[in-house]
């Protein structure tokens, strides 16, 4: 149901319900870490563009006096003691939250797979992924418990799980939001993002977290747009850039014949459309290259959590006994081969072999980008080559290109900074698939309105999948 609709509805009753789904939905999808019951709101004082309506967080999001774990066992006792600031943005806006979702452990996967909870199930076919890191928060929307929730992307943690979940997933600017209060990944990396189900609403809840904020030197002083006021679908001149090294390695018909009838459609409501073609080096380069610089930040970021300042202790005879069993026991071995990766990429003797090279080629890749994008307005390609993974016995070739860069093409969103956002494009099997649009920095007015362009083309709004 879009935020308009619920606007409609009793906001008591509509809150209530959205609870009682995450609660009632638990035992299938295994999206949620910690249900919120709205009980103790004062409904008669929300005022705001979110009014009264349900909002799930991923659960590396700060929230004051809530359990937040990032679903690691070493922060399953971790309370915050103050709110990130979109946590306060959206409570000034009247939203009301009423759980913490799922997600990899500490950001650090793309599939929901790690959570100390265990995977997360697509409410599409519960023996599929979500898609990771956010994938709880994409599973709440996509099976109608909450219109909106929060994420965080990475690499494309946010974008992914929306492709595998029929629903629109929004990363903007890098500094379009404010990231205090999450608990970080990768800095250099990290954006906060959210999921819709609907372009409309997309935009409104763009207008609620964006904007400058002390607390982020990152954040950026850059005006926030009334998008949801500008928004249209007009897309008359509008150059639209078709990525080509990612159409060229996707492999199933109904997909690229989806993605055609896209860019038909485009073309038939006045876009101009262009082909371009990155070098085939350096897109089977994007993973590797964020795979090093991801993990050496992840490192450093992540080295407080040592049982000795916050979060579980196990006990030793020592300091660093202690920090060693903790961690031990506090990691999973998924986590641990990527903090080995990272600490090794940050050696003195391997920096520059390894993580400056990397970040070179990020530099490279970003480059290459911008200056096709610059004189554009849009990149657009499937935002993934598949419909989601089953949870068992699927099995990739990493090495594959069509792995390496239908796969992983939406990092060049987190490279460069730059808004992108993926949205529902068709089905296979009854398994959604979506598109992805990347965009130039700040310029996420121009993103919405493709997308809306796009909606209208597909008619793929509004999806809910509860007869899971």
């Amino acid at each position: 149901m879009s935020i308009d609709s619920l606007m409609n509805q009793d906001i008591k009753t509509r809150c209530n319900e959205a609870y009682e789904k995450v609660v009632a939905y638990q035992d299938k999808l295994n999206a949620t870490i910690t249900a919120i019951d709205p009980k103790d709101i004062d409904y008669d004082k929300l005022e705001g563009k979110l009014k009264g309506i349900p909002v799930a967080l991923k659960d590396n999001v700060s929230t004051k006096g809530i359990k937040t774990t990032a679903a690691s066992r070493i922060l399953d006792n971790y309370y915050p003691v103050y709110d990130a600031t979109i946590v306060e943005k959206l409570r000034k806006e009247g939203a009301v939250f009423v759980a913490k979702a799922s997600m990899d452990e500490l950001a650090m996967g793309g599939s929901n797979l790690t959570s100390m909870i265990g995977p997360c199930h697509n409410p599409y076919d519960l023996n599929r992924i979500s898609g990771g890191s956010s994938g709880g928060s994409a599973v709440l929307v996509a099976s109608g418990a909450v219109s909106v929730a929060i994420g965080s992307d990475t690499g494309d943690s946010v974008r992914k799980p929306a492709g595998y979940c029929g629903v629109v997933g929004v990363k903007p600017t890098y500094g379009r939001i404010s990231r205090y209060g999450i608990i970080p990944y990768a800095s250099s990396l990290d954006h906060v993002g959210y999921f819709t189900r609907n372009i409309k609403d997309a935009s409104l809840v763009l207008e609620v977290l964006a904007g400058r904020d002390d607390h982020d030197m990152t954040s950026s002083f850059e005006k926030v747009d009334e998008y949801s006021k500008l928004l249209n679908s007009n897309v008359e001149g509008k150059k639209i850039l078709v990525f080509d090294n990612v159409v060229e390695n996707i492999r199933e018909d109904i997909i690229i014949n989806s993605f055609n009838n896209v860019i038909k459609g485009l073309e038939e409501k006045g876009a101009v459309i262009k082909h371009v073609r990155f070098d085939d080096k350096l897109m089977k380069a994007l993973f590797p290259t964020y795979f090093i610089i991801a993990n050496a930040e992840a490192t450093a970021n992540h080295s407080n959590l040592d049982g000795i300042r916050f979060g579980h202790r196990v006990d030793g005879n020592t300091m660093e006994e202690i920090m060693i069993n903790t961690r031990t026991r506090g990691f999973s071995s998924f986590i641990k081969q990527r903090f080995v990766v990272g600490s090794y990429s940050l050696f003195e003797e391997n920096q520059e072999r390894l993580l400056k090279k990397a970040q070179r080629v990020r530099r490279l890749i970003v480059d290459e980008v911008m200056k096709e994008l610059k004189d554009a307005d849009c990149l657009i390609a499937p935002a993934s080559g598949n419909v989601a993974p089953l949870i068992k016995g699927n099995k990739s070739d990493e090495l594959a290109p069509e792995y390496l860069i239908a796969e992983n093409h939406l990092v060049i969103g987190n490279f460069g900074g730059l808004p992108s956002l993926t949205q529902p494009m068709g089905f296979k099997d009854n398994l959604p698939f979506g598109v992805n649009i990347t965009c130039n920095p700040f310029k996420e007015a121009d993103m919405f309105n493709i997308a809306l362009a796009i909606e209208e083309i597909t008619g793929l709004k509004d999806l809910v999948k509860e007869d899971f």
